[in-house]
């Protein structure tokens, strides 16, 4: 009788892990979310960068996946609409305003370790950078509605790639998976060419700039004419490039 007990917890715990893995999984791929591989793992949808004429968008029919330099995957480019603010004429708040939003939001978290170093305003929304004061990395990443004020955590990479601070900083479900760390088996060089090649490829005229160092990736900044243009994310194991798409236009910033 105990053996059959046991094996009966043991189908059962089978079972429960398959259900709580699969349903990760719908997660990272459900309308809504900024998954590199289009809602429900569909084809991709593709929005043209912005001020730079129609490029060649990547394939439709299937997740497309290409070589980067040291052999590492990269993600064709993926976007979800923008949500119309429910009064559309209502006034948008100022970088200044973002800036206090996210200085309270930082000091609401009582750990005097963390920062808040740039707020920059895109046409879309606004992007908080929070860095370690300690160590100078990247801690993770926030957006600001530019009609509401409310401030939430980016998509894309700081919430599935950020091993200290994001969905699986401590392995998938919280299985513990070591102390997170920046040294990455992807240098920072290597993460470089990666983004510059995938840059070529889908936003030809578009040049590398600063990188910041996040537990698990790095953020690159994406420049066009020597100017401000965009951002995407380099995966600091794989070698994987994301591009934030959902910002919009870039308009100014604000350094801290």
């Amino acid at each position: 009788m105990n053996v059959w007990k046991m094996v009966l917890a043991i189908a059962l715990a089978v079972i429960g892990v398959a259900l709580i893995t699969a349903s990760v999984f719908a997660y990272m791929g459900a309308p809504g979310f900024y998954s590199p591989y289009g809602t429900n793992g569909n084809a991709y949808s593709y929005t043209a960068p912005p001020s730079l004429g129609a490029q060649t968008a990547p394939p439709y029919s299937y997740p497309y996946r290409g070589r980067g330099c040291m052999g590492a995957w990269y993600v064709a480019p993926s976007y979800v609409a923008p949500t119309t603010p429910a009064n559309a004429t209502a006034t948008l708040i100022t970088i200044n305003n973002a800036v206090t939003i996210a200085q309270n939001y930082v000091a609401s978290l009582n750990n005097p370790d963390l920062a808040v170093d740039e707020v920059e305003e895109y046409t879309q929304n606004f992007y908080v950078l929070i860095y370690e004061k300690s160590t100078g990395n990247g801690a993770f990443e926030m957006l600001i509605d530019k009609y509401t004020g409310r401030i939430y955590p980016e998509p894309g990479p700081n919430m599935m790639w950020n091993t200290k601070y994001g969905m699986m900083s401590r392995g998938m479900m919280g299985w513990l998976q070591g102390t997170p760390t920046t040294a990455m088996t992807v240098t920072v060089e290597q993460a470089k060419a990666n983004a510059q090649q995938f840059l070529n490829t889908y936003y030809a005229g578009t040049t590398v700039g600063d990188i910041d160092t996040f537990y698990g990736y790095y953020h690159v900044d994406v420049l066009h004419n020597g100017n401000t243009y965009g951002m995407l994310s380099v995966n600091g194991y794989t070698g994987q490039v994301w591009y934030h798409t959902w910002h919009g236009a870039f308009i100014q910033e604000a350094e801290l």
